[in-house]
């Protein structure tokens, strides 16, 4: 018996000698490029070649050419090109940016008159549609003065609905096709959390933050493929601009399906750190807590996005004192106290990442609060997140560093922003406004986006501002508020290193260095050389995520 085991043993042995072997893993060489990343101790560093393996990931980084390979299974000649992380965007909205590319886009236009004409051209040469949709107004930038009304959208469509969100997203614009449609009359109440503009006692048309709901309802629905088209459009437009990585602000069940729709179907090329819009969606989507990474770390539920307060555009922003344009005003508050903990704290309880927008000094003052309240209990970890932080009391900025909150913050609001936010608050009350130096310096760490569609999705452009905080126009000189300028080293960790961190996403991708995915960007310039005006031109050539070219310029 003995025998004929030690038999059967040896004929296995020559059986899986005769097997084929095992194919080598590929290992592919960047080389001949000039190279920058953010290193592991958050410095600026170059490096002249990147061994990837077949999986994707980094192997070796090289900082000298000498210490190349002599033998790899493949060889990309970078052309001495320039190449950096891929950008990382840490706050915008995938599907307002895909929606925003298939629908009414209003962005552009510097006036009312001009949107109107646009609006009226739209409507003619889409005729079949039951609603007009769209966004992108700013009734700032037109010099306005004032809230646009439906009265002046019926001039130009009368007999479709029509339903333009603000370029925030915190008011809509309806005409009274769009207001029929919704039921809204004089008697329509104020919604907790929100308010209608109304003239005479009517509703003049425009809804603002939680009051927006009103019409919103009667807004037909997207099909699943038109979500599927949404994001083939967001992501499109995305890697043209060199952005690899995304935290998706107020992600839905919806949403959620199709970005795994895209992931199931290997068309999912962007990573996305998903946030759930509210808590509901939270519990929808990630049930007892927060989802795997999937799709080779393309897609991961992190935590919930919560709303505080709205935005200064519509003067809903929620300040410690009344607007100096509107006295009387103090803005609104989307939820008391009482409700801002309890939704924390059930986010808090299954471990999802809680990221809350807030706006105004009150609103971050409340979450700054409920934070230094919950620090002990929700011991770990936690990474507290403040969307926007715009306008912050100085007092309360240290509380930033001493619970290690992340202030993901947007670059170009600030430019944008910079003379509605002086007419809004008045010079004394500006000391805290955009203030990312100040909140650094308490050892936060700083995640920088675009709130796209809101702005541009352009990363370098916000490079840009950051280090300058002057516009396009390089105004005004100097930049405004320069002593919250930050550096170059910050601006570039904002956008890689520190918005990977931001996302739990660290060791996985945004630095370049061996073990991470081989996420990066051939562009035209030199980072480390090039001024800050000539960032802001920056040309993205090629984009590649996981070792992969998923994108090229002209093609």
């Amino acid at each position: 018996m003995i025998a004929k085991l030690i038999s059967r043993f040896f004929m296995l042995l020559a059986a899986l000698a005769l097997l084929p072997a095992s194919p080598a893993m590929a290992d592919t060489l960047l080389e001949n490029i000039q190279g920058v990343t953010i290193d592991e101790e958050g410095r600026l560093a170059s490096f002249t070649g990147l061994l990837i393996g077949d999986d994707g990931r980094i192997k070796q980084v090289y900082t000298r050419r000498g210490d190349h390979p002599k033998q790899v299974d493949y060889r990309i000649n970078g052309e001495g090109r320039f190449v950096v992380p891929g950008m990382i965007d840490a706050h915008l909205h995938i599907m307002g940016i895909g929606f925003g590319a298939m629908t009414l886009d209003l962005s552009d236009t510097n006036s009312l008159e001009e949107a109107l004409a646009k609006i009226g051209a739209y409507a003619q040469a889409n005729p079949g549609r039951r609603w007009i949709i769209g966004r992108g107004w700013n009734q700032e930038k037109w010099g306005l003065g004032r809230f646009p009304t439906a009265a002046e959208l019926d001039a130009v469509v009368a007999d479709v609905p029509v339903w333009l969100e603000r370029v925030d997203g915190h008011a809509g614009w309806a005409n009274s096709a769009a207001m029929q449609a919704a039921g809204i009359t004089a008697a329509t109440k104020d919604p907790a959390g929100g308010r209608i503009e109304r003239s005479g006692g009517k509703p003049s048309g425009i809804f603002v933050d939680n009051a927006m709901e009103l019409v919103g309802k009667a807004v037909p629905s997207p099909r699943p493929e038109d979500r599927d088209q949404a994001l083939r459009e967001a992501q499109s437009i995305l890697l043209s601009k060199g952005i690899t990585a995304a935290a998706d602000m107020g992600t839905s069940i919806q949403d959620w399906q199709a970005y795994r729709r895209a992931g199931d179907y290997g068309w999912l090329q962007m990573r996305i750190m998903a946030y759930a819009s509210g808590t509901d969606a939270m519990e929808l989507i990630g049930g007892p807590g927060p989802s795997p990474w999937l799709y080779g770390d393309r897609l991961r539920l992190n935590g919930v996005k919560l709303y505080l307060d709205g935005a200064l555009g519509s003067r809903g922003a929620w300040l410690k004192a009344p607007y100096a344009d509107d006295p009387g005003n103090r803005g609104l508050a989307l939820a008391t106290p009482a409700q801002l903990r309890n939704w924390m704290s059930r986010s808090a309880l299954d471990k999802f990442q809680v990221a809350v927008h807030a706006i105004g000094d009150e609103a971050n003052a409340d979450l700054l609060s409920a934070i230094e309240e919950m620090a002990d209990t929700y011991s770990g970890d936690r990474r507290w997140r403040i969307e926007h932080a715009q306008i912050v009391d100085p007092a309360d900025i240290e509380k930033f560093g001493k619970y290690g909150i992340i202030a993901s913050m947007q670059p170009v609001h600030q430019t944008s922003d910079r003379l509605m936010a002086e007419a809004r608050l008045g010079p004394e009350r500006l000391a805290g406004a955009y203030a990312w130096r100040s909140i650094a310096a308490t050892g936060a760490k700083l995640a920088f986006g675009s709130d796209a569609p809101v702005e541009a999705p352009d990363p370098f452009v916000g490079l840009s501002v950051a280090m300058t905080r002057e516009d396009a126009d390089r105004q005004p000189f100097g930049g405004w508020q320069p002593q919250e300028r930050v550096d170059r080293t910050a601006a570039f960790a904002g956008f890689t290193s520190d918005a990977a961190y931001a996302g739990f996403a660290e060791g996985r991708f945004g630095r370049l260095v061996a073990g991470e995915w081989a996420d990066f960007l051939f562009i035209d310039r030199d980072p480390l050389l090039a001024s800050p005006a000539d960032l802001r031109d920056t040309q993205v050539l090629e984009t590649w995520i996981a070792g992969r070219r998923v994108w090229k310029q002209g093609e």
